[in-house]
């Protein structure tokens, strides 16, 4: 942990006194502070976030905390985490401009971050379990993988450039490894501080006990820490990406790291498979079909938007050691199915990591609303069971998913199955 003895805690009391003489502040939200009006929003596991709105306007005000906030000071974690979250949300503007929050003040003693504030976007996991849908969301969301897969890589960065980049995030040491036990290891043990719903004992005895399914979890946790293609998001989900009805911003990236370029798209997938499979607890039958199928189409125009995409900045921005146009396109020779046997391995690599954060979410530490606000706990674990066999399937078979409508068909076919 950061040995920081300047590091003061923020609260809604005392933001005013510490941030009042920032022009980066009062030039956003107005210097008197008197009329400053300051609200702790965070809701998540390891941080303090507020909102502070003035006369000329709101920011969010984030401050990362040198412990777990889930778990308490008895999980110490490293403040340096929001100086690679800032230099993240940098990367990811410049990759994927206007689809995350701008950044307008870093101060590394205080592990804070003043950014913009989006506004009337809510949470999208919310959105979700409240039935509502969300126009744009795929187009924005298979872009931003895209962008931000193609442009962190070799494919488009120069090689010296690129690795610089993956040597000054090596240094974020303590936030991946939350990863790499969380998601990769602990589902598959009795780890300590896992917890799963009453009921799901057999099921959760079935996963631990096959060799195969660990071994290929572990197959792909080797593949996140040793394969840096490009900067991942790191923890891409529904509860970190804000939306209105019809648009939509990535915020959090606090876990980017080097890695594969199917994790993030993998990690999304994955979570919006755990909605639709919460869903018969949320809807009622009338609307229950309806909402389902949208958030199946969704995961595939999500694909169908990456894959384009990336096409494109494949003809138009491949300008990096990696498969040079002077082996294809100057020889007269198309590098179309060198681009499709690339996005051939992105699919198969997403499909393993969304098997493996399917499992995570319900067996590990930190679970999703989505099925946690399910409060009749026995059709909480018919619905998590379909979740989990569908994830080893994925983790055992990731090969046969050749595109993303057998994995959506693979979905209804588990949403109809009973598994405890």
């Amino acid at each position: 942990m950061d040995q920081n003895n300047t590091y003061e805690k923020l609260s809604a009391d005392t933001l005013a006194a510490r941030l009042g003489g920032l022009a980066a502040v009062t030039d956003r939200v107005g210097a008197d502070t008197s009329k400053w009006m300051v609200r702790e929003v965070g809701d998540g596991n390891l941080n303090l976030v507020f909102v502070l709105e003035g006369p000329k306007g709101t920011v969010i005000v984030k401050q990362a905390l040198p412990y777990v906030r889930l778990v308490g000071d008895s999980w110490p974690l490293p403040l340096y985490r929001a100086f690679f979250e800032h230099q993240a949300l940098f990367r990811q503007q410049e990759r994927a401009p206007g689809m995350v929050p701008e950044v307008f003040h870093f101060d590394k003693e205080q592990a804070l971050i003043v950014m913009e504030f989006y506004q009337p976007h809510i949470i999208l996991r919310g959105k979700l379990i409240a039935g509502e849908t969300v126009r744009n969301l795929p187009e924005m969301l298979g872009a931003f993988c895209a962008r931000t897969a193609f442009r962190g890589s070799e494919l488009s960065m120069a090689s010296a450039e690129k690795k610089a980049d993956v040597g000054l995030f090596s240094g974020n040491v303590e936030i991946p490894a939350i990863t790499e036990a969380l998601v990769f290891t602990d589902p598959y043990y009795d780890a300590e501080m896992n917890h799963h719903t009453p009921g799901l004992d057999a099921i959760v005895a079935k996963v631990r006990g096959n060799a195969l399914l660990k071994q290929r979890a572990q197959k792909m946790l080797m593949k996140l820490a040793s394969n840096t293609e490009t900067m991942v998001h790191g923890d891409l989900h529904s509860g970190s990406i804000m939306s209105t009805d019809s648009d939509s911003r990535v915020i959090d990236p606090e876990f980017a790291q080097y890695g594969p370029m199917g994790f993030d798209i993998g990690m999304l997938t994955a979570n919006f498979l755990m909605a639709y499979f919460s869903q018969p607890a949320h809807r009622d039958a009338a609307d229950l079909v309806g909402y389902q199928a949208w958030i199946l189409e969704t995961i595939r125009e999500t694909f169908d938007n990456f894959n384009t995409e990336f096409k494109h900045l494949w003809k138009t921005e491949r300008t990096g050691m990696l498969y040079p146009k002077a082996l294809f396109e100057d020889q007269g020779q198309s590098s179309d199915a060198v681009c499709e046997s690339v996005l051939a391995d992105i699919l198969q690599d997403a499909v393993s990591f969304c098997g493996i954060e399917m499992h995570r979410r319900v067996l590990s530490l930190a679970h999703n609303a989505d099925f946690e606000t399910i409060e009749d706990t026995g059709l909480r674990a018919r619905l998590e069971a379909r979740n989990i066999a569908m994830g080893a399937e994925l983790i055992l078979n990731s090969d046969t998913i050749t595109n993303i409508a057998a994995l959506t068909a693979m979905a209804e076919r588990f949403n109809a199955g009973d598994y405890l």
